[in-house]
C-alpha cells in the first residue's frame, strides 16, 4: 500500500543518473585535446559501445526532451550523412577501431526518418571503420511507428540489428493531440508485425505517464492496448516537464498535468497490472519478460545503467558519435556540439566535435559506482565496494546514510551494517531517484530552490 500523502512529500527536483556526475557538471575545460588523449591511451581489451545520433525530426513532440533538428528538407539528411563520414575518418586517428564492438545504437531524433538508402550508407560507413562486432553484439535502433517501411526494417536486419524500441508515449485521443504526436494504435500494430516478421527478436516500447489529460482511467487502457502487441520490454517514464530548458513544452497545459498523487497511482497500477502479466520492474522505468536477458542480469546484479538506457553490456566504453552526442569511459563524459554550425565546423578543420565533457576524480568514480548500483539493482554490496574501493563505508558515507534514515524509518530501505548490505523494498523502488540523491556531493551543494532539474515523483 502506498501513502500518497507522505510520497508527495518527496516529489522534488532531481537527477535521473543516466550518469554521475550528472550532465550540468560537464565543463568545456574538458575539450578535444582532453579527449583525444584518453582515446590514445584507452585499455584495447575494454569493449566498444557506440552511440550514433540521428537528430532530424518533421516536426516538434511537445513532451521531448532530446536534442532534435526540425526538417523535411531531404539535403540536410544527405549532408549530416557526409560529416558522419569525417567524423568516423577523424576518430579512427586517435581509436582504436580493432576494439571489439559489443553494443551500437541508433538515437535521434527520429533515426527512420531516414530512408532506407540513407540507414544503408550508415550502417556501410560504420562497417567501414569498426569490423570487429561481437556475436551476441547488442544492435539497436529507435523507432517512431509513423516513419517506419518494410524496406528500412530489412536493411536494420541485413546491418545486423537485432532490437528495436518503438515510441509510443500514449494511445489516448486527446492526450496525442495534446503532445503534437497523432499515432493510432493501428500504426504502432503494423509496425509491430513488421519487424516481427524481418525476425527482430526483441521488442521495446516507450510509455510515458505525466502527459496532459492522462489520469489512471485512461492509462489503464493505453497498457491493456500496449500488452496486445506483445513486445518484450516496456520503458514507462515519468514525463519530465523542463519548460525552462526545452522550448516546445511551454505549448503544454500545465494545468492539464496530472499531480504527483495522481501520477503515483498511475505508476502503482502500471507495476501491479505489468507485473500480473508476467513482466518485472527492472531498474527504474523499466520491465521486461522473465526470457529477456535483462530479467536475468537484474537477479545476478549485473544490471548495468548509462546513457543509453540500462544493459546487460557493462564494461564497455562508450562512443557517442553526431550532433549531441555523450560518450562515457572509466574516468570521463565527453560531448559533442549540440548546434550544428558548431559541430560541423570542428570537422571541417579536422578535430573531433568536442563541446564538454569531464575528468572523474576518484570520488567521483566512487559514488557513480554507488548510485549506479542502486538505479539499476536496487541494492548495494557494501563490503564489495570496500574491497573495491579501499574506504570504510560507513565512515566514508556518514552523512548519507543520516539523510537515508527517514527512508529506513518509513520501512522503504534497510542497511545490514552486519552483512554490509542495502536493500530497497518494492515500494522503496518508486523513490530510487531520491534514494541515490544522498549519495551525490555536487547536490549538496544546489539549494533546493535552484535545482533545475525534473520532479522525483
Amino acid at each position: 500500500m502506498i501513502n500518497f500523502e507522505m510520497f508527495s512529500k518527496y516529489s522534488q527536483p532531481g537527477p535521473r543518473y543516466t550518469s554521475y556526475p550528472t550532465a550540468p557538471e560537464f565543463s568545456e575545460s574538458f575539450d578535444e585535446k582532453s579527449y583525444v588523449n584518453i582515446l590514445e591511451n584507452q585499455d584495447a581489451k575494454r569493449g566498444l559501445s557506440l552511440y550514433f545520433h540521428l537528430p532530424f525530426c518533421r516536426s516538434a513532440c511537445y513532451f521531448c526532451g532530446c536534442n532534435v533538428v526540425f526538417t523535411s528538407k531531404e539535403d540536410k539528411k544527405e549532408r549530416y550523412i557526409g560529416y558522419l563520414e569525417k567524423e568516423l575518418e577523424i576518430l579512427s586517428q586517435h581509436l582504436d577501431t580493432n576494439r571489439e564492438v559489443i553494443q551500437m545504437h541508433f538515437g535521434g531524433g527520429t533515426p527512420t526518418f531516414f530512408d532506407a538508402p540513407q540507414l544503408e550508407r550508415i550502417i556501410k560507413l560504420i562497417r567501414k571503420y569498426f569490423k570487429n562486432f561481437a556475436g551476441d553484439a547488442e544492435i539497436s535502433c529507435e523507432i517512431d511507428p509513423r516513419f517506419l517501411t518494410k524496406e528500412q526494417v530489412d536493411v536494420l536486419v541485413a546491418g545486423g540489428f537485432n532490437r528495436v524500441s518503438f515510441g509510443v508515449q500514449d494511445f489516448n485521443d486527446a492526450v496525442q493531440k495534446a503532445i503534437h504526436r497523432i499515432q493510432p494504435f493501428e500504426v504502432t500494430n503494423n509496425a509491430v508485425k513488421m519487424v516481427r516478421d524481418a525476425g527482430i527478436k526483441s521488442v521495446n516500447m516507450d510509455l510515458i505517464y505525466g502527459l496532459p489529460y492522462q489520469n489512471l482511467q485512461t492509462f489503464k487502457k493505453t497498457l491493456e492496448k500496449a500488452l496486445l502487441l506483445d513486445t518484450d520490454r516496456f520503458a514507462v517514464f515519468n514525463y519530465a516537464h523542463v519548460p525552462w530548458m526545452k522550448k516546445t513544452m511551454r505549448k503544454i497545459d500545465e494545468t492539464t498535468l496530472p499531480t504527483p498523487s495522481e501520477k503515483l497511482e498511475i505508476l502503482k497500477y502500471t507495476i501491479d497490472y505489468l507485473n500480473s502479466n508476467g513482466l518485472r520492474m527492472i531498474g527504474m522505468d523499466h520491465f521486461a519478460k522473465p526470457s529477456d536477458e535483462l530479467f536475468l542480469a537484474i537477479d545476478k546484479g549485473e544490471l548495468h545503467r548509462n546513457f543509453q538506457g540500462y544493459t546487460t553490456k557493462g564494461g564497455a566504453d562508450l562512443i557517442g558519435i553526431g550532433l549531441t552526442s555523450i560518450g562515457e569511459g572509466v574516468k570521463h563524459y565527453v560531448q559533442n556540439f549540440k548546434d550544428m554550425s558548431s559541430y560541423e565546423n570542428a570537422i571541417d578543420h579536422g578535430r573531433l566535435p568536442v563541446h564538454r565533457g569531464l575528468s572523474l576524480s576518484d570520488d567521483d568514480v566512487l559514488r557513480k559506482a554507488v548510485i549506479m548500483e542502486l538505479m539499476s539493482n536496487f541494492k548495494l554490496d557494501i563490503a564489495r565496494v570496500e574491497r573495491e574501493f579501499g574506504v570504510d563505508f560507513f565512515d566514508y558515507f556518514e552523512d548519507a546514510i543520516e539523510e537515508l534514515s527517514s527512508f529506513v524509518n518509513e520501512g522503504l530501505v534497510h542497511i545490514d551494517k552486519v552483512d554490509k548490505k542495502i536493500s530497497v523494498n518494492t515500494t522503496g523502488t518508486l523513490l530510487i531517484r531520491n534514494i541515490s540523491m544522498p549519495f551525490d556531493a555536487y547536490l549538496k551543494k544546489i539549494p533546493q530552490s535552484k535545482r533545475r532539474f525534473s520532479k522525483t515523483v
